[in-house]
């Protein structure tokens, strides 16, 4: 069974950091690419950042380039999302996302709130 948990958010004050942990089970973790997706109060879920099998090419959103670093390591079946520079506008639930064939799997998310 494919589980993906998700930690280390909270509330920060504006231009704070905090770094996100994705801990999977259940998967050949290096087989599969991994994405954060965030979804704010009323408006849809979206991309922030996604890092291929092997951690050699990442993707970021355009709007979080510079300030957010995705990275993994297969040995510990666990990716990170370093957020820094926080925004009042980068309040959201933060998931991760592991796509096998046509099955998404998701974490419960991790609250984060950035406070002005």
């Amino acid at each position: 069974q494919v589980q993906l948990v998700e930690s280390g958010g909270g509330l920060v004050q504006a231009g704070g950091s905090l770094r996100l942990s994705c801990a999977a089970s259940g998967i050949i973790f290096w087989l599969y690419d991994l994405a954060w997706y965030r979804q704010a109060p009323g408006k849809q879920r979206e991309l922030v950042a996604s890092i291929s099998r092997s951690g050699g090419s990442t993707n970021y959103a355009d709007s979080l380039k510079g300030r957010f670093t995705i990275s993994r390591d297969n040995a510990k079946k666990t990716a990170w999302l370093q957020m820094n520079s926080l925004k009042p506008e980068d309040t959201a639930v933060y998931y991760c996302n592991i796509r096998l064939g046509s099955q998404d799997y998701w974490g419960q998310g991790t609250q984060v709130t950035v406070s002005s």
